[in-house]
This record gives C-alpha cells, structure tokens and sequence, in this order.
C-alpha cells in the first residue's frame, strides 16, 4: 500500500518535524505535515526489540513520536505509544511484513497474541489505540496511501468465569437477616425472603422485582415469573424459600400501611413496589452483613444456583430451563462445576481412572 514516491527511511528522518495542530485536537488526531525548516526529532531508543525494524519503519517511529512531543502529549502517554508501536513493528518483521502494508488480520492477530498472555483489556485497547494511530500519522504524512488499520476492533476476550459461593457461604447469605440482633422486622422479614427467592429459584433481580402475588403458589412451592422476550415460565423452591415468604407476607400489609395496594409481592419500606435497583441494594447490604467474599451480586447468587443444581445431580436442560435460557450454550457458562465434583465424576465413570479400574478388579 506504499503510494509511488514515498520517502525513504533517510528522507523521513530529515524531513519531519511536526507542527503544533489547533488548540482542543486530540493527540492521535490533527497531526500536521512536517515544517521543512525545522530539523527532525532525535531518535530515541525502541524498546521491546523495535529496533529490529527496517531503518524506515524506525525512521518513521521516531517522527511518530517526535510528533506526540510536539503536541505536548503527557511523557507517560508518549512511552505507552512508543512501546506499544515497537511491539506491533517487531511482530511484523518477525513475519516478514512490511511495515508499510499490514494488513487488518496482521493487526488483530497480533492483538490476540497479546490477549493470549493475559494482559489486561485495557492494555490490549491500548496497543490498538497506539498502532491506529501511527498509521493514520503516516497516511498523512504521505507515506502510505490510507490508514489500512481502520475498523479494527480489541479482540473478544474469553469470558471470565464468574464467581460462585459455597454452599456454606449460600446459607451463610441467605440467612444474615435471621440472625441480625435488631431492626425493623417487616423489613427483615422481606429482606429473608427475598434473598431466600433468588437462591431457591434462581431468577433474575429484574423477575424478582416484577413478581405480583398472583404468581406465587405458596402451598404448591411454585411461581410463575415473566423473562426476557416476555417468555412465562414457572419456577420451583424449597421449604426455607417457603417458610420465609409466608412470615414475610403475614406481615406485607404492615409495610403497605397508607399505600395504594401494590400487586407486587415485594414492598420497599415506604410500601411501594420494591425496584430492581432497590432489590440490589438489599442484597449488597446483606452481603457486607454476612460477610461472603466482596462483589457478591445477585447474579452471583443466579450463577451459584445453578452449579449447585449441577453438583446435585441436575441435567443441563432442566436447569437451562429454569434459568430461562433460549440457548443451552448460554446455559454453560452460568454453571462451573466444582474441581472435586468433576474428579468424583471422572473417577466413578471412567474405565481408566484407577477408582473404577480397582472396582472392577474387586467384582
């Protein structure tokens, strides 16, 4: 993509040293052409084995950067650019491509092999940011016919797993506001059993906060709540769920006092209908109480009831049913098995895992 006559690497060195763009422009942005009159900015040292590039490339870098110094771009900026372009210049003359055609897939692959070491997203955005642009600087200083990098997008990074609570830090959670010494008791009465519903059930704070009365069958231990795509589907839950919403709803009409009737079967303390964010709000108040790990949300909760069903014996589509998913790949990611429940799983299955290899020897 080199356009016909562009400088050579000695040209570029002696030709550029960068005007002040206007006042307000970004720093990756605005770049002026090179005053002729001015001498070129001294090359620094490349870092990360930049200096393997082809005397042009490293001509043009130090231009790049003579430039961001031009701009009275912040020092810290201009050494994150420096090491992020050296690193994307070396990887390409460790392929044997040349600096002034990359193409869009030399570019992403090269941010893959970032995210493959584990760098942050933030590192690998920057990598990104620094190599478009250097190459929008070239195109306008003529070097290349346009910037070939445009469009290209941070790789995905896997998804993290999320965490999941113990079945000791599930009960641990779900039973703070039993054991809290003082308070308002309409108030922990809702708050047990709201957090005893999002365990049991596994819904999603947003059905929680949405759920009217009508809904709930307390005598069958079933509820029917309304996800995404307006889908209706109907949720199971234990005796604790069950014990704790009926104390809740002998004392609902306390909260409600003064209040137009809701339908919702989650009253806040002014007895309006409890909102998803006010619903959050009591679980991150709980979660400090109780002391489980920081971070613990009610997603986590929706995630843990799900591997627990799991390592209970549940098959996939049964829990992929009552989480609500239209996918069984969505599913997946909700669960992660324990470490000691795949090696119970793997050694009482198969033939030569050793447990199951003695067992046969004993029959």
């Amino acid at each position: 993509m080199h356009v016909a006559g562009a400088p050579s690497g000695d040209a570029i060195a002696t030709r550029s040293a960068i005007t002040r763009a206007g006042p307000g422009r970004g720093v990756s942005h605005g770049l002026e052409r090179a005053d002729p009159r001015r001498g070129a900015p001294r090359p620094r040292p490349v870092p990360d084995g930049g200096t393997t590039a082809p005397p042009a490339a490293r001509a043009a870098f130090a231009s790049f950067l003579g430039a961001l110094r031009a701009r009275n771009a912040p020092e810290g900026t201009v050494r994150e650019y420096q090491r992020h372009v050296a690193e994307f210049l070396a990887f390409l003359d460790g392929h044997g491509v040349s600096w002034l055609a990359p193409d869009r897939g030399t570019l992403r692959a090269h941010l893959a092999r970032l995210a493959e070491r584990d760098l942050s997203a933030s590192t690998v955005g920057g990598s990104l940011s620094a190599v478009r642009s250097f190459y929008r600087y070239a195109a306008r200083q003529g070097w290349i016919a346009a910037n070939p990098l445009l469009g290209v997008r941070r790789p995905r990074r896997p998804a993290r797993l999320p965490r999941v609570l113990s079945l000791d830090e599930a009960r641990q959670l779900v039973e703070a506001p039993t054991r809290f010494p003082a308070g308002q008791q309409d108030l922990l009465l809702r708050d047990a059993a709201l957090l005893e519903m999002l365990y049991a059930t596994g819904m999603r704070i947003s059905e929680l906060a949405g759920l009217t009365i009508d809904r709930v069958d307390l005598e069958r231990r079933r509820l029917r709540v309304v996800g995404k795509g307006s889908k209706e589907r109907e949720l199971l839950f234990g005796r604790p769920a069950a014990g704790a919403l009926a104390r809740y709803l002998r004392r609902r009409p306390a909260l409600a006092v003064g209040r137009a009737r809701s339908a919702r079967l989650f009253l806040n303390a002014g007895g309006g209908p409890l909102t998803a964010r006010g619903a959050r709000m009591i679980v991150d108040r709980w979660v400090r109480y109780s002391g489980v790990p920081a971070g613990t949300s009610p997603h986590t909760l929706r995630h843990s009831f799900a591997t627990h069903l799991l390592e209970g014996g549940a098959d996939l589509r049964s829990v992929q049913h009552l989480l609500g998913h239209a996918n069984l790949a969505t599913t997946q990611v909700y669960t992660h098995l324990s470490d000691a429940t795949l090696r119970s799983a793997y050694r009482a299955a198969h033939p030569r895992s050793g447990r199951a290899r003695a067992a046969g020897r004993s029959g």
